[in-house]
């Protein structure tokens, strides 16, 4: 069961690689069965936002060392360290911080494809499969709005809501 279908799922993994090219989505989430290649639970646009906090913070560091012919195998090693600190504050969804970055990035929803992992290494998508992944992305965009208004007026509550009871048994 799971060991040989993860393997599976690794190899298919590896042709996608093999196939991405200058001309493939910038961003999309790969879904095949119960498998996302990003965490299911965790917010795309959150996982989109880390891989390019990354991206960004290495070509500032690194851009014009990518090309050299003389690298040596462990030359960009030191960045270990800033991808484990991007890693924890990007560990939790409902931080302040990731629930800002979620508010901000829903606007950018419509420009992140899901892509069924089939399609993605046949290039086979029809119409009514695009239509419906339109569909789909609205609905979760709606959803992630509605969650992340929910989750910002807990915080408010949490915040304020005790001085206020206080406040008011005080003066009534």
């Amino acid at each position: 069961g799971g060991e040989a279908e993860l393997t599976e799922y690794k190899q298919k993994a590896k042709l996608i690689f093999k196939k991405m090219n200058e001309h493939s989505e910038d961003k999309c989430s790969i879904e095949s069965g119960n498998y996302y290649f990003h965490d299911r639970s965790y917010p795309r646009q959150l996982a989109f936002s880390y891989l390019d906090e990354l991206a960004k913070e290495f070509y500032t560091l690194y851009g014009n060392e990518i090309e050299k012919k003389n690298l040596r195998p462990y030359a960009f090693v030191k960045f270990d360290t800033f991808m484990q600190k991007t890693k924890k504050v990007y560990q939790n969804t409902r931080t302040q911080h990731n629930l800002d970055r979620l508010n901000t990035e829903l606007s950018e929803v419509a420009n992140i494809m899901t892509k069924n992992l089939e399609n993605v290494l046949w290039r086979g998508e029809g119409l009514d499969k695009m239509s419906s992944l339109s569909d789909q992305l609205r609905y979760e965009s709606q959803k992630y709005k509605k969650s992340a208004r929910d989750l910002n007026l807990q915080l408010l509550y949490r915040k304020y809501g005790p001085p206020v009871v206080i406040f008011l048994v005080i003066f009534l």
